[in-house]
């Protein structure tokens, strides 16, 4: 019931932010107008937004015969989560990350990188997939993925609003100069939304995830590893989207990831501290973890790291594999 109050509070704001940029663009035709851009936005977010978030990240959907240990290692956190078993997508970037999508549990998707797959362990992508879980279970990825795509229609409507004149209303209160205006501080309200929606759920996400996972410390491992080597790696399509950016489990975007005004995530160092505390205080309940399973010895012919084998275009179910440690 949270979550959704929540949601329709974001919806609101939101709205309310296309309105205020509509008004000092072109007055109070503009903000009647913004009104029904909103209106429209805002039905095309709850039912669309996670396609097309998963679109504009370049992610594909993966078949469980091209990668059985991922397919089961999600399945069997989803169970533990006490969630259905979401869609499985792969993003195709050398940069270790992970996102979650989806308007509710029943119709979600995780999506992790390729990069996150040759550069982690099993135990470590465990973790990272049950705070994907945790968003999911949580229902954040609804709330998140609605920022990501409002954000983005509301700088597109203040770049529209200059091009085509919005300035030269004589019912704009601050004429062109208002137009201007909202060029810049419209993204920027914008972006100051995400962040507060984004970063008070990422420790909600670790730790609900390592509930889920058992294991604390793989996903704070797994967490610096994401951070030091993200920082290295170009994410293209989180660069050309940068609305989008909330949304992975560690910042995409090139530059520093610090914990202030203007992080869109709170920084790894203290997520990571927070882990270890949860594993020093005993909070989660080891006992009851499912083992990791230890990841096949990947063929030399094959492009893998950490053991697993990273689906790439073309493979099927023809080519023999068996089934992955989780089977």
């Amino acid at each position: 019931m949270f979550n959704t109050l929540r949601t329709f509070a974001l919806l609101a704001a939101m709205t309310a932010l296309f309105m205020v940029v509509g008004y000092f663009i072109g007055g109070t035709a503009g903000m009647f107008i913004a009104l029904a851009f909103a209106a429209v936005t805002n039905l095309f977010a709850f039912w669309n937004s996670d396609k097309l978030v998963l679109r504009m990240q370049n992610a594909v959907p993966v078949e469980r015969s091209r990668a059985p240990e991922l397919y089961d290692m999600v399945d069997v956190l989803s169970k533990r989560a006490g969630i259905p078993t979401p869609a499985v997508y792969v993003i195709e970037t050398d940069q270790p990350n992970a996102f979650a999508t989806g308007r509710d549990p029943n119709n979600a998707a995780v999506a992790v990188s390729s990069g996150l797959l040759r550069q982690l362990d099993t135990r470590e992508v465990a973790g990272v997939v049950a705070h994907e879980l945790a968003h999911i279970k949580n229902r954040d990825t609804l709330t998140m993925t609605i920022t990501a795509t409002l954000a983005g229609a509301i700088s597109a409507l203040a770049q529209f609003g200059l091009f085509f004149g919005g300035g030269n209303n004589r019912d704009n209160p601050l004429g062109g100069i208002g137009a201007i205006l909202m060029v810049f501080l419209a993204p920027l309200a914008a972006m100051l939304v995400q962040m507060a929606v984004s970063r008070t759920r990422e420790y909600e996400a670790d730790r609900h995830g390592a509930e889920i996972s058992g294991d604390p410390l793989a996903l704070a491992s797994a967490l610096h590893k994401i951070a030091t080597l993200a920082g290295r790696q170009v994410n293209v399509a989180a660069e050309r989207n940068p609305a989008m950016a909330h949304m992975y489990i560690v910042n995409p975007l090139s530059g520093a990831r610090m914990d202030n005004l203007f992080s869109t995530h709170p920084d790894t160092g203290n997520r990571i501290v927070a882990l270890q505390r949860l594993a020093a205080e005993g909070v989660v309940d080891h006992k009851d973890a499912r083992p990791q399973p230890r990841p096949r010895a990947a063929s030399p012919r094959r492009n893998t790291g950490g053991g697993w084998r990273v689906p790439t275009a073309g493979r099927s179910e023809s080519e023999g594999r068996s089934r992955g440690p989780w089977g």
